[in-house]
């Protein structure tokens, strides 16, 4: 059959110029964008008779009909927030994803939290590193070291934090509409609903002992919570430089800081493809929890790549993806993901990373290390004796001359 797409002399002579090139180009980018395209399923086998939940198909393509490179039973390593339970207060609403419904995330845990204007979550600490990046709005951080010295600072949409594990802390929303942010913790079995809380703490403190400890009379607690406030309801805090001396006075504020502004970074990595910002202790001195922001592009791949020291946790922002993960002795597996969906990869398991949507992909690559580091395919393979490569793989000499001396991260589109 004659392709449908070709146009004949007639119809050229039929189209002035603009025209022919408006054609020429439309079928052009048709092209591009079908080669994008994740590939059909056509196998005369793949029908699902009877009862089917259209929508969950719909959202998990590469579930209901795997591509053909996959094999093996590969454990899940995707669950969705909107699966797990909100927890709601007067102040906003937290809910999170751990080992208890990812079973393979046994090294990080995450959080999403909503605060209003005004909502604390209150006074506490953790066993647990905390890192975190505002999604949405802008909030007021507060932490207290263990010489006393204070940290208060407001944060903004793409900021992070992280307080290390122990460190006194707090989150309150700010005008006008409060914020958003997600949390992730360097252990697979945090909970975020039995965190160390100062109103907990103090319930379950004698009050004579309180007054001992601090010199005032009982009657000074009678108003103390019978139980924790968690997240609760306020007014907004005063004034930032007001409040920042008020909690330095006596020992000082500290010489580092627990916040890091991306907004003022640029990107670790740019290709057409989109970018990447690699945020480590290099750049972060506190965190001992490393991250990438990735940004794909429509069409645009994060490379075939393995991390060699650390497990990956990811956070989906916004978007449409989906990753393979090849899980050695002939599995494999490909899943779907899209916004607030968590992933997660074993250590030195290689995946890859495909925006299959028409809007940009952004995700957050999360390691429970200090030091951020992968291994690209293209990049071991570049710089491999290229006979021994070609040996291996059969694919001809010139193509293994041409792949780029540099890791890409994000192939161009």
């Amino acid at each position: 059959m004659a392709d449908e797409t070709k146009l004949s002399r007639r119809d050229m002579f039929g189209l002035g110029s603009a025209a022919v090139a408006a054609t020429t180009l439309t079928m052009v980018g048709e092209k591009i964008a079908e080669a994008q395209q994740p590939p059909k399923h056509t196998a005369p086998n793949e029908i699902n008779p009877g009862q089917v939940n259209g929508p969950l198909a719909a959202e998990n393509p590469d579930s209901e009909w795997c591509p053909p490179t996959d094999n093996g039973n590969v454990k899940p390593f995707k669950y969705s927030f909107s699966l797990s339970r909100k927890r709601l207060e007067s102040g906003g609403w937290t809910r999170q994803v751990t080992v208890r419904d990812l079973p393979i995330s046994t090294t990080m845990a995450g959080v999403e939290m909503r605060l209003t204007a005004g909502g604390v979550r209150e006074l506490h600490w953790h066993v647990e590193a905390e890192w975190a990046i505002m999604l949405y709005g802008s909030a007021r951080i507060t932490a207290v070291d263990h010489e006393g010295k204070s940290f208060v600072s407001d944060v903004s949409k793409g900021d992070l934090w992280l307080f290390p594990p122990g460190v006194p802390h707090s989150i309150q929303g700010l005008g006008p509409d409060g914020c958003k942010f997600l949390l992730v913790f360097d252990d697979g079995n945090f909970d975020e609903f039995h965190t160390f809380l100062i109103t907990d703490w103090l319930a379950h403190t004698p009050k004579e002992v309180l007054a001992k400890n601090l010199n005032v009379p009982p009657s000074t607690f009678n108003k103390v919570p019978k139980k924790e406030l968690f997240i609760f309801q306020t007014g907004l805090p005063g004034d930032l430089k007001a409040e920042q001396a008020q909690a330095a006075e006596g020992t000082g504020s500290l010489s580092h800081r627990f916040d890091f502004k991306t907004s003022t970074m640029k990107p670790t990595k740019v290709t057409l493809g989109g970018e990447v910002k690699i945020i480590d202790s290099k750049i972060f001195p506190v965190t001992p929890i490393s991250a990438a922001i990735v940004t794909l592009k429509p069409g645009g791949l994060r490379e075939l790549h393995w991390h060699p020291n650390a497990d990956e946790w990811q956070y989906y922002i916004s978007g449409k993806g989906r990753m393979t993960v090849f899980a050695a002795g002939s599995t494999a597996r490909t899943m779907d993901f899209e916004e607030g969906d968590v992933g997660y990869i074993p250590i030195s398991n290689p995946h890859y990373i495909e925006n299959t949507g028409d809007t940009d992909l952004v995700f957050l690559e999360m390691f429970r290390t200090s030091e951020y580091q992968d291994i690209s395919l293209a990049e071991w393979m570049a710089h491999t004796p290229h006979l021994l490569m070609d040996q291996h793989l059969g694919v001809g000499m010139s193509m293994l001359d041409s792949i780029p001396k540099q890791e890409m991260v994000i192939t161009p589109v």
